[in-house]
């Protein structure tokens, strides 16, 4: 069976599209450096801050970014998604201009303590976390009204490269950002400060850009609204209440399944986002340099690129061999994820084939996230219920996010325990995922006035 016909627009249509999605993606990039800049400044701020205080900091920031959903879906999908954007965009500046003045007041006293400073950044980051979740639902909710269904899985995997260049922001440029400081903190050391001051500067001129370009949906720019093929074609364009929108999303089983298996990929992402430059660290000062001193410097760049391959690859097969279902194309990605973190226990002590191990699960776990998180939200959701779904969606990511963060912390500052559990740990999430997404393998949205063919009906009927 051929693949099916792709949307036509304009040539008019198609540049006011970009230039309303374009923006968007470069914005959520830079939510993402001032996201990840806490991995930055950790390995800079040294004893000050310990591998469980950031643990503690970033799990505490996962489980309000989570929490947060429950609010934020809701009411994005009941004030648009460019009020979202911005509302969030705003928070963000403002959370990392005061981490940044908090770190140069505490880094310029006499002896800085770093209790009060884990419990101020706990704080700080916190706040950051929850005005930065508001990024997600926004994109998903703006960009629904503006995409077809079978547009949606290559678009998604374009929208993951300027994602994915976010995460190269965040760790290599950032660390650039570090190293141009030297000799300007104190007693001649990092202006650590920075970080976070310049993701807050960046993030203040796309704040006026979406402000004044992006649109909610076609009708706002001056074109037609269009049928999007997904769970709300053929409804009206009346919003229902939110507790109606809400219970629509949370009875959906469809959506349920996806948001255990992105609890998943939320332990794997940042299980190994976030810990592989701390381990390159430590194994660096013990002077193990081989494939770790060129991975952690290049680490941001090794995960743009795996982003940009893993969103490719996923939205081009899902498009393309499986007529737009996102289920087995994020399958194949979590077997090979699987396969890949049973061979990281055996790896940890070889940098470079430890590098390449990291750099295939990171490809995978971006790309399933890419496809579940932003397009099958997009699908199973409508543009009605789209910021509620990813809202949900996103809240188990950073459920997730939370148990590795709290998880591996203790481990590996454990002296019981150690690095050498690490993979161990997250072993068992990348086979319960796999698992879940055989439930899910045949299940396309059902679009409200039309009906599915009976091969679609039957596989969710056995969910």
């Amino acid at each position: 069976m051929g693949a099916p016909l792709p949307i036509e627009h304009s040539r008019q249509f198609l540049r006011r599209r970009f230039l309303n999605w374009f923006p968007l993606g470069i914005s959520y990039a830079m939510l993402y450096m001032g996201r990840y800049n806490l991995t930055v400044s950790k390995n800079a701020l040294g004893d000050l801050m310990s591998k469980a205080a950031f643990g503690e900091i970033f799990g505490v920031g996962a489980v309000i970014y989570s929490v947060s959903f429950l609010v934020n879906g809701p009411l994005t999908d009941k004030i648009g998604g460019k009020k979202s954007m911005l509302i969030g965009m705003g928070g963000a500046i403002i959370a990392n201009l005061l981490m940044g003045l908090y770190l140069f007041h505490a880094m310029t006293q006499p002896s800085p303590d770093p209790q009060r400073l884990k419990t101020v950044f706990m704080l700080l980051y916190a706040i950051n976390m929850y005005f930065q979740s508001y990024g997600a639902v926004a994109i998903v909710k703006t960009n629904a009204p503006w995409f077809h269904v079978r547009e949606r899985g290559i678009f998604g995997g374009i929208f993951g490269i300027m994602i994915s260049s976010g995460l190269y922001f965040a760790f290599d440029v950032n660390q650039r950002i570090l190293d141009m400081t030297a000799g300007r903190g104190v007693n001649g050391g990092l202006a650590v400060w920075w970080v976070f001051y310049t993701p807050a500067i960046l993030l203040t001129a796309l704040w006026i850009v979406n402000a004044l370009f992006l649109r909610n949906k076609p009708s706002d720019a001056g074109f037609k609204d269009f049928e999007t093929g997904d769970a709300s074609s053929g409804e009206d364009d009346v919003q229902p209440p939110i507790f109606t929108v809400l219970k629509k999303i949370v009875t959906n089983p469809v959506i349920l399944i996806i948001a255990f298996v992105e609890l998943c990929t939320g332990v794997l992402r940042n299980g190994i986002m976030q810990w592989y430059p701390i381990f390159a660290k430590e194994n660096l000062a013990q002077g193990i340099t081989s494939g770790f001193d060129y991975t952690l410097k290049n680490w941001g760049l090794i995960q743009m690129i795996a982003g940009v391959t893993g969103g490719l690859l996923a939205g081009w097969v899902s498009d393309r061999f499986f007529h737009s279902r996102r289920a087995p194309s994020a399958g194949l990605l979590y077997i090979t994820l699987a396969v890949c973190t049973g061979m990281m226990i055996f790896a940890l002590s070889n940098g470079w084939i430890l590098s390449a191990i990291t750099f295939v699960m990171a490809l995978c776990v971006i790309g399933t996230h890419g496809m579940l998180s932003g397009t099958a939200t997009m699908d199973f959701g409508g543009r009605k219920g789209a910021g509620t779904a990813v809202g949900i969606i996103d809240g188990f990511v950073y459920l997730g996010t939370a148990i590795q963060s709290f998880g591996i912390g203790y481990i590996t500052t454990s002296p019981e325990w150690g690095w050498h559990y690490w993979p161990v740990f997250l072993l068992p999430f990348a086979i319960i995922g796999t698992l879940l997404l055989t439930k899910i393998w045949h299940v396309m949205p059902k679009p409200a006035a039309q009906k599915e063919p009976p091969e679609i009906r039957a596989a969710e009927a056995d969910i």
